[in-house]
């Protein structure tokens, strides 16, 4: 599919662009390659190729789901004004 330089006059109206002579054949020009490339693109066979999620062959290291630090919510809501089960109390906002 290749665009005329009409085509390419509406699509610069659309997107309320305004184009010199010199301006529309070079993007007439531009987006035809870049159309002819999408379209070499789309004839490759891909069927058979497993889709990646990164280009690079690549696993996440992960690190050890461990507990490294202490506990201290029970210090913490000692000194709080008001606590529920496990929780803080503040004072209600909207009515």
């Amino acid at each position: 599919m290749s665009l005329s330089e009409e085509q390419v006059t509406q699509i610069a109206y659309l997107a309320r662009l305004t184009l010199s002579d010199a301006e529309l054949k070079d993007n007439t020009k531009d987006l035809n390659a870049i159309l002819g490339l999408a379209e070499q693109l789309s004839a490759i066979e891909t069927d058979d190729i497993e889709p990646m999620a990164h280009p690079l062959h690549m696993t996440q290291r992960l690190r050890a789901d461990v507990v490294t630090e202490q506990d201290h919510s029970d210090l913490f809501q000692s000194i709080a004004p008001k606590t529920g089960n496990k929780h803080y109390l503040v004072p209600t906002v909207i009515e």
